[in-house]
């Protein structure tokens, strides 16, 4: 098998690296015979750190062909890697582990209070059961998700039973994320001290210099949510519609503020269609955040708040490469000069010279 070589300015510090795939990992130590894929702007591969593969729509049964279908998706846009923070059903064995996949990170079905979330969708214990629930799901898989609020004037879970939960999952070596779109639900979230805030709508911003100190990430999924801004304004007037509105109408200051506190932001596309992180950078950089941040939060930044490391000797054989610094120009996002996952080349663009 002919080994991938690319050699250029690797992200973050734009470093000159010339690194090798020797099978599923970099190596800097020469290969003889490797082939030449491309040379440029290097990003250790983009991560979308929140989504929802392999249902068409909410509360549909996990479905494995439309889970190929989204995972292609992402692979098309350069993903290499993935977080699904919640699915519709306990996935296959080759999930994120297969040539036509990315790397995949999981939280097995979603856990909801009784009455809240989709129809059909997640397992919604007993308060007292919830703990050891989220516990168990993130032995299996390292992650364990929880819808702490849904609707207007639902109850936010209890603090108590959401720091029993972190506790929990934490005694196992696991990860907690949460849904929350309330302040309310953002609050008990920080009080609680999980990993990581979803969607994180409406958060007291008051609150961020503490998901700072604590380590607790943000995933706004800000092109999702600001995307439906002008169809929800534009409703009869309720309450689910003020709440949209006032929340959504601010959430990329939050996120903007949260990347300028210190915060971890991490970049998300949430729904179908898959394959939309580059749109979700370009969100983030309108919202006022700066490209080498929304860059980081969909590439370097993620993969390390995961676990992985970038573009070093033994890390995974994962990259994107450019003909110049996305961070100075992010149409160079849409056209990448190669994507190699795995050590494979999956996209490669002939080289004009």
């Amino acid at each position: 098998m002919t080994v991938l070589r690319v050699r250029g300015f690797a992200l973050p510090e734009a470093e000159p690296v010339d690194l090798y795939a020797d099978g599923d990992r970099w190596t800097s130590d020469p290969v003889a015979g490797a082939e030449l894929v491309a040379e440029g702007w290097l990003l250790p591969g983009l991560v979308d750190a929140h989504t929802h593969p392999g249902a068409e729509a909410p509360g549909q049964p996990l479905d494995l062909s439309v889970l190929r279908e989204d995972l292609r998706a992402h692979l098309a846009s350069g993903v290499a890697l993935i977080r699904a923070p919640g699915l519709a059903g306990d996935p296959p064995d080759w999930f994120g582990l297969t040539d036509d996949s990315p790397r995949a990170f999981h939280a097995g079905p979603w856990i909801a209070q009784h009455g809240q979330f989709f129809e059909g969708w997640g397992r919604r214990p007993e308060p007292a059961e919830l703990p050891a629930v989220a516990a168990e799901q993130a032995a299996r898989t390292g992650w364990a998700k929880i819808v702490i609020d849904w609707h207007v004037g639902d109850d936010v879970m209890p603090v108590e039973v959401l720091r029993e939960a972190v506790a929990h999952v934490h005694a196992v070596g696991g990860r907690l994320a949460v849904h929350s779109q309330h302040p309310a639900g953002g609050t008990v979230a920080v009080e609680a001290g999980v990993d990581s805030v979803e969607h994180g709508m409406g958060l007291d911003p008051t609150l961020l210099p503490r998901m700072a100190e604590q380590g607790i990430a943000l995933t706004p999924t800000l092109s999702v949510i600001t995307a439906s801004l002008r169809r929800v304004s534009a409703e009869p007037d309720s309450s689910r519609r003020r709440w949209y509105v006032s929340g959504a109408s601010v959430h990329g200051q939050l996120t903007a503020a949260a990347v300028e506190a210190g915060v971890t932001v991490l970049a998300g596309t949430d729904s179908r269609p898959h394959g939309g992180i580059v749109n979700e950078i370009r969100t983030l950089v309108v919202a006022g955040v700066p490209p080498h941040e929304a860059i980081a939060a969909a590439s370097w930044t993620a993969r390390s708040y995961l676990g992985l490391p970038g573009l070093v000797d033994g890390a995974p054989a994962d990259a994107v490469v450019f003909d110049a610094d996305p961070r100075s120009d992010l149409d160079q996002l849409d056209r990448p000069r190669a994507v190699i996952v795995r050590g494979k080349c999956l996209h490669r663009r002939p080289d004009p010279r």
